[in-house]
């Protein structure tokens, strides 16, 4: 009896430790269950192999093949959201062949917080150590721009911003919040909102506890109804709530923090702009002319000052003071030697049509009713009197971009969208002759377009905002600053490009495309 008492306790010891080794074994497969995206390298040749093929990958670096099990469960949804536009491998320096790979790259996870590191290549280099959040939201972000800026919720004086990610979070937070909400909704690539968000944040710091700030990010197209539903129509759009119902649009996009937390004790509604004055109907001494009265003008004044302008232009409005200056003194001298006139190029058609009128402003001179110059340089009251009595013939100008021979393919509104449908990958630079960014940016675009342009399937195209029609199809395309970098799939807007404005990211962001395709061809070659 006592035997078979021993025999069952040995079997019920036997199946308590089996069953501890069945869980034990069962945490270990699950703290070692990795994505298949997530690519597992040891071997030095397979590394470099690794950063000459991929232009974008993001390492981990683990002391042992557990150390980095927090890492490596991240990641592997990090992976999925970015595949095609990003790589993860993962190299464990604790097997033989790992270490002696760490040895070679001189990482040493050991001496880390957490016994494992993150390193980003770029480009088949070293790029940087990855130091932001260890977050889906932030890695994701990163990957897809690894030289963009960080998120708004990464930087620690924004730690008073509720930020909001979902339309959902947004919806839960208006039906809980008791205190009254300032919702700020903008883009991240937006000039206005980065200028805005140290201000918010500073109010957000200020009016804690009584006021609720909150951001969202609602660029991406999945928010385009509550887009609508608020009428955000350009970014940032502030809104103002009490218990869950939206009440004002906040529109002081000068503010500082102080006139936002004095607005926000006594909240009004935005106040009736006074509508511009036509410049035709202003106090000014300059001549207006139209389609029906240019041709007599110019016969009745031996010597004319046209300027060609737009109203929306802010060129042109920055230059009509000075030009309403010269004029008080030229057209009303006795003894003057010539007269300044001006056409709206918007409304006078015909006229701008004849002469040719692409670009806002444009001053032209004319003698005894023929055109004499075009006079770019003239934009000061002092320089337009000098001119006007010393006509000269102006410096020959600048050879524009659109006329020196390039790979760029330039576009405008009449053919924008045909030449973009026909091609796989469109990297579109939309710009103003003017603007130093973009002169900085033009000779390694046209670089990146010369590496190119053998690949049928894709474009570096440019749209000179500033001429004819284009301003409207630069509003059209969300193009609120210069220069704006658009990536278009088959004529279709797909995202800004936010990234390096130098040769490398150019040229590295179409390599990434094509390296995606090329691995889509290859699975597919796979799977047949």
């Amino acid at each position: 009896m006592a035997s078979w008492n021993r025999y069952g306790s040995r079997m019920r010891e036997a199946k308590m430790l089996t069953l501890v080794l069945l869980v034990w074994l069962l945490s270990v497969l699950e703290a070692v269950k990795v994505s298949p995206l997530i690519e597992k390298v040891s071997d030095h040749k397979d590394f470099k192999k690794l950063l000459r093929t991929r232009t974008n990958v993001l390492v981990l670096y683990t002391e042992t093949a557990t150390s980095g099990d927090s890492h490596l469960k991240l990641l592997s949804d990090v992976a999925q959201t970015v595949k095609g536009q990003g790589t993860i491998a993962w190299v464990n320096c604790g097997d033989s062949e790992g270490r002696k790979l760490c040895k070679k790259v001189k990482v040493d996870p050991s001496s880390k917080r957490g016994r494992a590191e993150l390193l980003h290549y770029k480009d088949g280099t070293f790029h940087t150590e990855y130091s932001r959040p260890a977050t889906f939201k932030s890695m994701v972000a990163f990957l897809k721009d690894p030289s963009g800026p960080p998120l708004w919720e990464e930087n620690p004086e924004a730690k008073d911003v509720v930020h909001i990610e979902t339309e959902k979070d947004f919806r839960k937070l208006l039906k809980k919040e008791e205190r009254p909400v300032l919702m700020m909704f903008y883009a991240p690539w937006c000039g206005v909102c980065k200028r805005m968000q140290p201000i918010f944040q500073q109010a957000a710091t200020e009016t804690k506890g009584k006021y609720v700030l909150a951001g969202m990010n609602v660029h991406p197209a999945e928010f385009d109804a509550l887009k609508q539903e608020y009428s955000v129509k350009g970014y940032p759009t502030f809104c103002y709530f009490e218990k869950g119902k939206f009440l004002h649009h906040y529109e002081n996009y000068g503010a500082t923090a102080k006139d936002i937390a004095d607005w926000l004790k006594n909240p009004q509604p935005p106040q009736p702009k006074t509508p511009e004055v036509p410049w035709p109907e202003t106090d000014s001494a300059v001549f207006h002319l139209s389609d029906e009265s240019f041709d007599s003008f110019l016969e009745e004044h031996p010597a004319a000052l046209v300027m060609f302008y737009a109203p929306w232009c802010g060129h042109c409005k920055k230059m009509k003071p000075e030009y309403d200056e010269a004029a008080e003194i030229l057209n009303k001298g006795a003894d003057s030697p010539g007269v300044l006139a001006a056409v709206d190029a918007t409304v006078h058609k015909a006229v701008s049509d004849r002469f040719k009128i692409s670009g806002f402003p444009t001053v032209k001179y004319f003698e005894k009713g023929e055109e004499k110059y075009t006079l770019p340089q003239l934009r000061n009251k002092d320089k337009i009197i000098e001119f006007m009595h010393n006509p000269q013939a102006p410096p020959p100008p600048e050879q524009s971009w659109e006329e020196k021979p390039s790979s760029v393919s330039h576009l405008g509104s009449e053919d924008f969208r045909e030449a973009l449908k026909k091609k796989k990958h469109a990297l579109v630079m939309f710009y103003a002759p003017w603007c130093p960014h973009c002169k900085n940016a033009v000779p390694h675009f046209t670089t990146a377009a010369e590496l190119f342009k053998e690949d049928r399937k894709i474009v570096y195209a440019a749209v000179d905002c500033t001429k004819g029609q284009n301003h409207e199809l630069c509003k059209q395309e969300g193009v609120e600053g210069y220069p704006t970098f658009n990536y278009y799939n088959y004529g279709k807007f797909v995202e800004k490009y936010n990234g390096d404005r130098g040769e490398a990211g150019f040229t590295g962001f179409m390599r990434s495309l094509r390296g995606r395709d090329q691995e889509k061809v290859v699975k597919r070659k796979e799977e047949l």
